[in-house]
């Protein structure tokens, strides 16, 4: 990325010397260039597309699947992708990829959807930036259900042992959601996303802060409801979140090293201070996304189905804090909040227990990753990331 001239820092971003006085010079610098930075070899790929059609979104869909040397004469920018995509940093190995994500799967499915809706996705909404960009999709709301859904199915796919390697399920999806965010960055800079309050759509700033959600906001939230991680397997799920924020085209230098939760937090005060105040949209997001998994919380934690949606609130608020949640006028729920904490308890206490097994708790690891495995491949549908790379497919 290059040097970032102090004039065309995006208004509702705070400002560089804002961030300069809070973070020094060399941060300033990496988050101001960040916000005006999309991803350079996936929108290139998008403008080869617009010229030459199914013929070029074929070739990129073959070269995902079986590599850039199975592409006879490939268009440049789809070859400088793949090039990029299979050439894989000094850190990944096969340990990595074959054990690196599996105490991914110390959870089970009810708490990861949970996480997943309450903590990353609300977070995520919460960037007006990422939803102005949704909102011009025309689907704002009612495809709430079907973006958690295919949110999950990608998390899941991407996470599953050994997945990541080129071809493998895991790697194609995941090519798919970084093509998925190029197409919406052109389509929000055809309807007039306004790049000068936010930078540029689906920027740097804003793939490393949904990084963040998958990883720091996610996990943290699963240990608010009981499902704690030693600090080796947290390190062992950031670095494999290294290589699928390589995949997805995040620049390196905003991810690369975290090795835990006081990195990541480090790293995402950073991303914060430049992320402007909700808008009214993020707020229709939030509700919808937290109404569509209310009954998971009964599911696993047994408090009764009239009150799982105020407790998911209760819990939301947990994940967040009051301050942001009231800015999207979040229900708050007295009764909730005093039936929660001893639900949470019962589900740590039974964590705890099944820890000190460890033949019940590899068996539980791999049941978590059995029941993945099906959910992924449950539904025929295509999904939206896929419909960004097959041909005769339209977002």
């Amino acid at each position: 990325m290059n040097t970032t001239p102090q004039e065309i820092w995006p208004t509702a971003r705070s400002s560089r010397s804002a961030v300069l006085a809070q973070f020094g010079d060399t941060r300033a610098d990496l988050i101001g260039r960040a916000l005006i930075t999309g991803d350079p070899l996936a929108d290139a790929v998008v403008e080869e597309i617009r010229a030459g059609g199914r013929e070029v979104r074929a070739k990129l869909q073959h070269g995902i699947e079986h590599g850039l040397a199975a592409v006879e004469d490939p268009p440049p920018a789809v070859a400088a992708l793949l090039e990029q995509t299979e050439t894989a940093p000094p850190y990944v190995d096969d340990a990595l990829l074959d054990e690196g994500s599996l105490p991914f799967f110390n959870v089970p499915s009810p708490v990861r959807i949970i996480g997943l809706a309450a903590g990353s996705l609300v977070r995520t909404y919460l960037s007006p930036s990422i939803a102005a960009v949704l909102a011009m999709t025309g689907r704002l709301v009612d495809g709430v259900p079907r973006r958690l859904q295919e949110t999950g199915g990608w998390v899941n796919t991407a996470m599953l042992p050994g997945s990541l390697r080129p071809g493998n399920p895991g790697y194609v999806a995941t090519l798919q959601v970084r093509m998925m965010h190029a197409h919406m960055r052109k389509l929000a800079r055809n309807r007039g996303y306004d790049e000068a309050s936010y930078g540029a759509p689906i920027n740097q700033v804003d793939l490393a802060r949904t990084w963040m959600d998958f990883t720091l906001i996610a996990y943290s939230a699963e240990e608010a409801m009981g499902f704690s991680r030693t600090s080796a397997e947290l390190a062992s799920l950031y670095r494999y979140w290294w290589y699928v924020g390589h995949l997805l085209g995040v620049d390196s230098g905003l991810v690369e090293g975290i090795n835990g939760h006081g990195g990541a937090q480090r790293a995402d005060d950073l991303l914060e201070a430049v992320t402007a105040p909700a808008i009214p949209e993020t707020r229709m997001l939030a509700a919808t996304t937290l109404e569509t998994v209310a009954g998971t919380l009964h599911e696993f934690t047994k408090v009764p189905k009239g009150v799982a949606k105020r407790a998911l609130f209760a819990l939301t608020r947990r994940f967040h804090g009051n301050a942001r949640l009231d800015e999207v006028e979040l229900p708050r729920s007295s009764a909730a909040e005093v039936l929660l904490p001893p639900a949470l308890r019962i589900v740590r206490a039974r964590q705890d227990r099944l820890r000190r097994d460890p033949e019940a708790w590899q068996q539980a690891q791999q049941e978590n990753i059995d029941a993945a495995r099906k959910l992924t491949g449950a539904t025929e549908d295509v999904k939206a990331y896929q419909q960004a790379t097959q041909p005769g497919l339209d977002l």
